[in-house]
């Protein structure tokens, strides 16, 4: 079971490089959830906290986050 779980965890590790080499060099972004916070991470590595104020309205401040 656990040599399962180790194959499945490296599967995931190289669809997520993957998917981040395919987004970089294409430019768009990434978006992802991290610590409770939407993070939206541009073709240049920057990130960016998404949050909404009371009315919806969609706004983004730079995430120094690890």
């Amino acid at each position: 079971m656990a040599m399962d779980r180790e194959k499945l965890q490296d599967i995931l590790n190289k669809a997520n490089r993957r998917a981040r080499q395919q987004a970089k060099q294409s430019g768009a972004s990434l978006y992802y959830i991290k610590n409770n916070k939407r993070i939206r991470e541009d073709a240049k590595g920057n990130k960016f906290e998404i949050l909404f104020d009371s009315t919806g309205k969609r706004m983004e401040r730079e995430c120094f986050e690890d």
